[in-house]
């Protein structure tokens, strides 16, 4: 079988998001370390992270297909406009892009005509992402106690939120042209 290669580059760039988040994950664990209930949740975020990675790898083997090279990913283009220093800082970029993650699959898993195997993928990180969301963002609330805290998060988000919109933006546009119309191919045939 021969996969589309449109659809092996956008499943690559879903992999190349999931291989780059457990790298950001991994630099937080260093960072908490004396957070013994946060490593106890870093671990298995890690873990779901290289899952989904390899779903997304299997799903394309399963296809005929290879992961192709991502110049530009998500993470990384994220990556180049936001460096976030403090626990904080990478607790609040990782709600963003879990955020923007979780968005994604769903509308992804929205399209008519989506092949069931794929769907299959699509569910069980859509599940997770969304427990990764519900911790980080009780930590990050926890950790943010007085008012001032909570501003400066607050604003650092809205930072971070608008950043990963101007990427995305790009990325659809790039998508766009790759797939030559609205939205990627959803019918694996």
């Amino acid at each position: 079988m021969n996969a589309d290669p449109r659809l092996l580059e956008l499943m690559s760039y879903y992999r190349d998001a999931e291989l780059h988040g457990a790298m950001l994950l991994l630099r937080l664990m260093k960072m908490m370390s004396d957070d013994p209930e946060a490593q106890v949740n870093l671990t298995r975020h890690v873990a779901d992270e290289t899952r989904h990675a390899w779903l997304w790898t299997k799903r394309m083997l399963d296809l005929g297909g290879r992961p192709v090279k991502v110049a530009g990913g998500y993470q990384s283009r994220v990556g180049k406009r936001i460096m976030p220093h403090s626990v904080a800082d990478l607790l609040a970029i990782t709600v963003v892009v879990e955020s923007r993650s979780l968005a994604r699959y769903r509308e992804h898993a929205s399209r008519p005509g989506l092949d069931d195997t794929t769907l299959k993928v699509l569910e069980a990180v859509t599940f997770d992402e969304q427990w990764h969301l519900d911790w980080m963002s009780t930590k990050l609330d926890a950790m943010t106690s007085t008012a001032d805290a909570r501003d400066r998060v607050h604003a650092l988000m809205e930072r971070y939120r608008r950043i990963d919109e101007e990427v995305y933006q790009g990325l659809l546009c790039h998508e766009r042209e790759v797939f030559a119309e609205d939205a990627p191919p959803s019918r694996v045939t």
